[in-house]
């Protein structure tokens, strides 16, 4: 009997889930999320309207790739081909990395010129911060301490923090989901169910997070890119010679 009671204290205390709150918590909040991204999708593409990307600006940007490449794959060339191509970008006076680059390609400068850029980042981040934070509201006030699903395989207690927020019970079993923990596994996993749905890519949270922490700039540095690649690409021939 203790040896059960041990082994029932480790796996955590074992629920059963009322369909109810199934019905009325876990649907719900489902449901209104998807409604949500879908919203929040419509309203983003109507925001971004007809804004095209510059061609020089994508023209830079995969200059820098290709190099990237050719740094990557150089040990499949011979040196005369991998010469010729270095001299490509490399060369002092013809080479693609040592020509005038257009200012109104450096981030800061496009800013400055052009101030929709500011106002369609702004725009972004608001389409994004606003929902989250009313549907986080609203989950929390009416939904707030509800368990609303179990894991149908075995987790460890890393997981428990995770799938429990809300729901401070030590004993209780790390498979089981609380309500606010359904509410961010939804915001943050269901982008390919509506890209599905809708039938093209929907609005990326984790790439808006992702663009926030790096200071917000979505656009690179040409200059700086094309300065720090050539210098890469030209330790690369010394190495080969």
């Amino acid at each position: 009997g203790r040896e059960r009671e041990r082994e029932r204290e480790k796996r955590g205390t074992m629920l059963t889930l009322d369909p109810q709150v199934r019905n009325w918590v876990m649907i719900p909040i489902t449901f209104a999320m998807l409604l949500i991204g879908i919203l929040r999708h419509l309203v983003a593409k109507l925001l971004r309207g007809s804004t095209t990307a510059k061609v020089k600006s994508i023209q830079a940007k995969q200059l820098v790739q290709r190099s990237q490449y050719l740094r990557a794959h150089s040990s499949f060339l011979n040196r005369a081909a991998f010469a010729q191509r270095k001299d490509y970008f490399c060369e002092k006076e013809k080479g693609k990395f040592n020509q005038k680059v257009d200012p109104s390609l450096n981030p800061q400068a496009q800013m400055m010129s052009d101030p929709s850029m500011l106002t369609d980042m702004l725009t972004k981040n608001l389409t994004m911060v606003v929902p989250q934070i009313v549907t986080g509201a609203w989950v929390n006030f009416f939904f707030s301490g509800f368990v609303v699903a179990k894991v149908p395989f075995p987790l460890t207690q890393k997981f428990k923090l995770m799938l429990q927020r809300g729901v401070d019970l030590s004993s209780l079993d790390v498979t089981y989901i609380s309500s606010l923990s359904w509410y961010f596994l939804n915001l943050f996993g269901m982008g390919g169910l509506l890209q599905v749905l809708l039938g093209e890519r929907t609005f990326d949270d984790t790439a808006v997070m992702q663009q926030q922490m790096s200071m917000g700039a979505p656009n690179m540095d040409t200059t700086g890119a094309m300065k720090q690649e050539r210098e890469h690409l030209e330790m690369v021939r010394r190495k080969r010679t």
